[in-house]
């Protein structure tokens, strides 16, 4: 029990820098925990939700955008693709199903889509499961100005069957652009962890024809949903549209168009580690900062433990065990750090773009790195531990004169 007693004794006497330092180490554990699981589980949700879709076709522009307005209903339309088109492309024996949206218009800051019921029932939003209403709902009719509201939307907004509302024009909302047109509420999405619930989506004629639209617009869509029969078929048909053709754009495929969004970023995510590193070092400096100034007032406590004795490699050992249960405090508090802020992130990522994080989620790094701040804490106390171990107990238990 020596080395236990030694750790405890010695800790319960420098409490406040104990503390500080166990501190440091848990805002670096949970930093590099949040920046980690965030980055992990945010490439998976964006790259799982574009699955249901091979390809997006829209006005000719950025593929980037096309993907981020048509599937994450985050950017703006470059513009309108016309009936002919989209019955083109409805029609191609390549395509499997295409699924129009047209967007312009939002409630209160939520995005309306018009699509067809199809979107519904035809399509899987991740393997095996397709879009249902919660009990007591339906799917709206295409004929009629009703509406489907996402999860998320009806809960924000206190949203229900049966409730009656008018949209805003725009993406953004303007109180003083709220058009005429009235509609019911028929179905409440159940939640899908998508995209999906942040939007309220209406029959595809609603927005095409809605009061102070341009007439112009009345047949056009914004963009095309597209599953192919062949992956082979989205080669060439990115080369009809992409490289012979000026009028329109082919994002395909999109899972690549994302995995190519997340590389263009990802130096955010190694400035954030990088912090997350340099708090860490900082932290294991200040394990041996705090254990090898506190040497000077242990000497005499160390040359007693040595007389009575306690071997050269207890007290190296019990230094060492010291650094480790700052480490292990820096630890365990690490990770009640990481699931603060990362339900924080999570909940902001949720609202933007639809995608459901899960703190409880397993990864092995959420192992590794609290073993990692351990293992640093112990390493910030072999200096101390070796200053210890060297301690001569002749002249530190003779009288000071």
């Amino acid at each position: 029990m020596t080395i236990p007693l030694i750790v405890y004794r010695s800790l319960r006497q420098h409490a406040l820098s104990t503390l500080v330092t166990a501190a440091s180490l848990a805002l670096a554990c949970g930093l590099l925990l949040t920046v980690w699981m965030v980055k992990v589980q945010t490439q998976r949700a964006f790259l799982d939700t574009s699955t249901a879709f091979d390809a997006v076709l829209g006005a000719r522009g950025s593929k980037l955008q096309l993907v981020l307005n048509a599937i994450f209903h985050l950017e703006a339309s470059p513009g309108n693709v016309s009936a002919a088109d989209y019955e083109a492309i409805k029609h191609h024996p390549a395509v499997k199903a295409a699924i129009p949206i047209a967007v312009g218009d939002n409630y209160f800051g939520w995005r309306i889509v018009g699509t067809i019921p199809g979107m519904f029932t035809d399509i899987e939003y991740t393997r095996g499961k397709h879009y249902a209403v919660e009990a007591g709902g339906r799917f709206f009719d295409p004929a009629k100005r009703e509406a489907v509201v996402g999860a998320l939307v009806a809960r924000r907004l206190g949203l229900s069957v049966g409730d009656t509302f008018k949209p805003y024009h725009g993406l953004s909302f303007n109180p003083n652009a709220q058009h005429p047109d009235v509609y019911t509420i028929t179905g409440i999405l159940e939640p899908t962890n998508t995209p999906a619930d942040r939007v309220i989506w209406i029959p595809l004629a609603g927005v095409q024809t809605m009061t102070g639209h341009d007439p112009q617009a009345a047949t056009e869509v914004s963009a095309v949903l597209i599953q192919l029969r062949a992956p082979s078929a989205g080669m060439m048909l990115d080369i009809l549209y992409n490289r012979q053709g000026n009028r329109l754009t082919l994002a395909y495929p999109v899972g690549a168009i994302i995995a190519d969004l997340f590389g263009k970023i990802s130096w955010l995510d190694r400035v954030l580690a990088l912090i997350a590193y340099l708090v860490a070092v900082v932290a294991a400096g200040s394990v041996l900062a705090s254990i090898y100034a506190s040497m000077a007032a242990r000497r005499r406590d160390i040359a007693i433990l040595r007389s009575l004795g306690a071997r050269r490699r207890t007290v190296f050992g019990a230094i060492l065990t010291e650094a480790a249960v700052i480490g292990l405090l820096g630890a365990v508090t690490g990770v009640l750090v990481y699931a603060g802020l990362f339900t924080v992130v999570a909940g902001v990522i949720r609202v933007q773009t639809g995608v459901v994080l899960d703190v409880l989620q397993w990864h092995p790094v959420l192992v590794i790195c609290p073993l990692a701040m351990i293992a640093l804490g112990a390493a910030g106390g072999i200096v101390p531990a070796w200053k210890a171990y060297r301690i001569s107990v002749a002249e530190n238990l003779a009288p000071s004169s």
